[in-house]
């Protein structure tokens, strides 16, 4: 009988043991993990949410980066300066179902940059001719780059931007300071392209003619400088065929001599100063 009170109270104690068992715990909250870079500051008291146009591949479009920025204008797309264009501004034309490129230079150093402290001194090479306070970089060296331009991008991502105009990608082709060969361009292209997509941008080449068919699939649109008066501009067609925007700034050729060709070949070509103040001519 006392074996049988024992086996009893044996199977008591291993069944409330097992209950215990399925009890079901909570799941530890995972750590949140810190972003690669800081997120720059805004001001939080300005709007946020606005409504992101698309990019037509015909469109109209204004670039200023000097004077008093001018909103006025009734087009499709804007360019403006990165750390010049304000939130607010950029919300504004967003209400008005515009679209806005932020521009930055990738490929070269800029003292007047509220981030130029920021860059290695050992990636910052030959002095950029014709450009006072501006240097080439040493895109090769793409890990100590990277934390600054994707600071870069992550602050368009923070100011509203629909894409990105990173300038200067092409030091491959110029005295740089630094043995850059083509596939090393390409590779800092590809991680541009990489990371604004990653952040939901979209991103344009610029001025890169001859690594265009490389870079036709990474890129969303294409912007050159005085193709017409190069002659260079059927370099620029595979954009425009793939169904992606190409847009062209002229500043010694004459809307006249240029809006004929241009409207054949579906760019998109404006006259600009060449400060790229608020001075616009478009083709009728």
């Amino acid at each position: 009988m006392k074996s049988h009170i024992i086996h009893f109270l044996t199977i008591i104690i291993l069944t409330i043991t097992l209950a215990d068992c399925d009890i079901p715990q909570t799941a530890p909250v995972p750590a949140t993990i810190a972003p690669s870079t800081p997120i720059p500051e805004t001001d939080s008291s300005a709007p946020t949410e606005t409504p992101t146009p698309d990019l037509p591949i015909n469109a109209t479009w204004q670039i200023q980066y000097s004077g008093e920025i001018d909103l006025s204008f009734d087009v499709d797309v804007y360019n403006l300066d990165l750390f010049e264009v304000s939130l607010e501004d950029i919300a504004s034309l967003h209400t008005r179902g515009i679209y806005v490129m932020c521009y930055f230079s990738a490929g070269s150093w800029e003292d007047w940059r509220p981030d130029a402290d920021q860059f290695p001194e050992e990636i910052i090479g030959n002095d950029y001719e014709g450009w006072p306070g501006e240097k080439w970089l040493d895109v090769r060296n793409i890990q100590a780059l990277a934390p600054v331009m994707e600071t870069r991008i992550r602050l368009a991502v923070e100011k509203g931007c629909d894409g990105v105009d990173p300038d200067n990608v092409n030091g491959f082709e110029n005295e740089t300071g630094f043995p850059t060969s083509y596939a090393d361009q390409l590779d800092f292209n590809l991680w541009l392209s990489q990371t604004a997509h990653t952040y939901d941008l979209e991103i344009g080449l610029k001025n890169n003619l001859n690594q265009i068919n490389d870079m036709l699939s990474l890129f969303d649109w294409v912007l050159n400088e005085e193709c017409f008066s190069y002659n260079e501009c059927d370099l620029l067609s595979p954009f425009h065929e793939a169904g992606k925007p190409v847009f062209v700034i002229e500043y010694e050729t004459a809307p006249a001599d240029f809006c004929p060709q241009a409207r054949e070949l579906g760019f998109n070509v404006i006259h600009k100063n060449w400060g790229l103040d608020a001075h616009l001519e478009a083709c009728p």
